[in-house]
């Protein structure tokens, strides 16, 4: 039995808009011819006695006299339209029985024809058209905007959710490097869309939802693309905003809509992103109870997992925020799988290098291990930035491929951003920022659990004046007490190398950022990792899901005299970081003053160059730390 023919909507859609630009055009045409015969009328005559008019015609100085009622048009000889008017009662037909005329003018001169009153009836047609044009106009555009409002409102609770998984250009796992862990977990919600009989046969039951976590641009929406590419199932995508609106049960009604259509077609799969516009713990918002996004999230709680059962729709969510998320949400039975997806390592950054430049022409020298050893901490979207940056800057240099100097640059104006050579420095702002940028270098150098130099410039770069650059030689799960500490020594390099050069007077707000991001990691050092020597293994770890309603209302997890010891323990921190940079910094001043001078002839040192000039610093005792 052959199907039968759907209509296709868009092409009645086009006939439609081919309709509405005929009448719009047929409009403007008439509309512009009656502007025309209004603002176009017969020009000025010259009014001349009918004497004259005679005299003239039997002279043979007219040629011709033409008119209507009783006014005369005359047109003089040599020209080609009439330029003068008189009046005579009777008119033409008055003149053609004058014996003041010669019958050689008569038949020469006059026309009885009556002249053309076309410019007379496009002005009447003007005066009527025009308006009744304009109202037609306005009430049919009204009447179109009250029927769109009325369409809008009945649809106003409807899903605006988006069907994929039928589109030519399909994104499937094998596309996808890296996460090998989040991929078979979602393989297998695949295969038992494909194969249920194998896992039922076991008493398995399909799981009705799948939480994908992890940082931004580790790939959560691209699996999640994977996953409609290769289930061949209807596959419903929103994001989490997209159900919340000012009206108070408009999200709740769109929840229910959108999991009516996915019953109607399952087996089917809904993705949700950013499930955290929505999923956010109750009883935190200012609206109570009747608050739109909690009453949002309860239908989703409900059509989850409610009295209904054996729908098989299975719910794909994603965010990067899971801990503001309910914990009615998390719970199995609901969302029965959690997948972290990780920052991607060594091996998976190097695959997923090689997928991004695929397609890229490259010279055979390009050494995707060394930038994918270099990328530690980035992304997925990192990467393919910086793929896309390399290929950019090839193709402004004019290059047929991509060059291990372009990956470098690319990768260096990902990290820290673009070199801002037009920025004019004086020679004292330089040497600062040398002494500076030296002083980072040196005691990150000389310091034993800090990671080696990689590149340290004295050209600005994004909103900095320079850039000390240090990179782990490996990818690092954990970080101790000593790295910590170390890393905050060289925080403070560059403050302490201006207050030796210029004295405590001659400290400028170049450090600011430092002393910033110092601050930072030793609070978390105190707070969460708890690594203070009074608060020793005690963590106040205050997670309010950074809402500003509960930073209003809630309490911090320890007392003010706890928090007063937190900032005793900071401050100690930041002093022994100072204390130790100034001892390195002063024991090796002689290997400060050649690189400066080495950064202030050259701008910007690779590792090998820095490495090599400071080769003879030495560690001091008193910058040794103590277990």
């Amino acid at each position: 039995m052959a199907a039968k023919k759907r209509p296709n909507p868009k092409k009645k859609s086009n006939m439609t808009n081919y309709l509405r630009l005929s009448l719009f055009w047929a409009i403007v045409i008439v509309a512009t011819l009656s502007l025309m015969a209004i603002f176009n009328p017969p020009k000025d005559l010259k009014t001349v006695p009918v004497s004259e008019v005679i005299q003239r015609a039997n002279e043979g100085k007219i040629a011709k006299i033409e008119g209507q009622g009783g006014e005369l048009k005359i047109t003089p000889e040599g020209k080609k339209e009439p330029t003068e008017t008189s009046y005579l009662q009777g008119g033409v037909s008055t003149l053609l029985g004058s014996e003041r005329l010669t019958d050689k003018a008569k038949d020469s001169v006059i026309d009885d024809k009556a002249p053309s009153g076309t410019g007379d009836l496009l002005r009447t047609m003007a005066v009527i058209l025009i308006p009744t044009i304009v109202i037609i106009g306005f009430f049919m555009f009204m009447m179109r905007q009250a029927q769109g409002q009325n369409n809008q409102a009945m649809g106003f609770g409807k899903s605006k959710a988006k069907l994929y998984g039928l589109d030519k250009d399909k994104v499937v796992f094998s596309d996808i490097a890296g996460n090998d862990s989040a991929k078979q977990d979602l393989e297998e919600v695949v295969d038992f869309l494909k194969h249920p009989k194998k896992y039922e046969e076991l008493g398995a039951k399909i799981p009705k939802g799948v939480l994908l976590v992890g940082n931004p641009g580790t790939g959560k929406t691209m699996l999640a693309r994977a996953v409609a590419g290769e289930a061949n199932v209807p596959f419903f995508s929103i994001s989490g905003s997209e159900f919340v609106e000012m009206f108070v049960g408009v999200g709740a009604s769109r929840v229910r809509d959108l999991f009516s259509k996915a019953k109607k077609n399952s087996p089917a799969i809904i993705f949700i992103d950013e499930i955290d516009a929505v999923g956010r713990k109750r009883g935190s918002g200012m609206g109570g109870g009747h608050d739109e996004r909690e009453q949002t999230l309860n239908q989703i709680l409900v059509e989850m997992d409610g009295f209904e059962t054996g729908t098989n729709v299975i719910v794909l969510a994603a965010t990067n925020r899971a801990d503001v998320l309910d914990a009615a949400l998390l719970r199995p039975g609901r969302f029965d799988r959690r997948t972290n997806i990780l920052l991607p390592e060594r091996k998976d950054r190097e695959a997923i290098l090689g997928v991004h430049f695929k397609n890229k022409p490259k010279e055979d020298s390009v050494n995707l291990d060394k930038l994918a050893a270099k990328t530690a901490g980035s992304s997925g979207a990192d990467l393919a930035n910086i793929a896309n940056e390399a290929a950019i800057i090839a193709a402004r240099r004019n290059s047929k491929k991509i060059s291990n100097k372009d990956l470098t640059e690319a990768f260096e104006k990902v990290a820290i951003g673009p070199e801002r050579k037009a920025k004019v420095m004086s020679e004292k702002e330089k040497e600062l920022t040398a002494y500076h940028e030296a002083g980072h270098a040196i005691v990150g150098h000389v310091l034993p659990d800090s990671d080696p130099v990689h590149k340290v410039t004295i050209i600005p770069r994004g909103g900095t004046g320079g850039v000390t650059w240090f990179l782990p030689p490996e990818d690092k799960s954990y970080t101790n007490v000593y790295e910590f500490k170390d890393i905050l020594a060289r925080a403070m390099g560059g403050r302490v190398a201006e207050k030796i050069l210029y004295g405590e007077d001659g400290i400028t707000t170049g450090a600011g950022s430092d002393l910033r991001k110092a601050t930072e990691i030793a609070r978390d050092m105190i707070i969460e990792q708890g690594m203070g020597n009074k608060l020793r293994d005690q963590v106040f770890h205050d997670d309010n899901g950074g809402m500003v309603f509960d930073k209003m209302t809630h309490e911090r997890p320890y007392s003010d005299a706890t928090a007063k010891v937190i900032d005793q323990e900071v401050e100690e921190l930041i002093k022994e970081a100072a204390r130790r940079a100034e001892s390195v910094i002063n024991s090796n001043r002689a290997s400060l003053d050649k690189l400066v001078e080495a950064l202030l002839r050259e701008e910007t040192l690779e590792e090998e160059a820095v490495v090599e000039i400071l080769k003879d610093t030495k560690l001091p005792k008193e910058a040794k730390l103590h277990a």
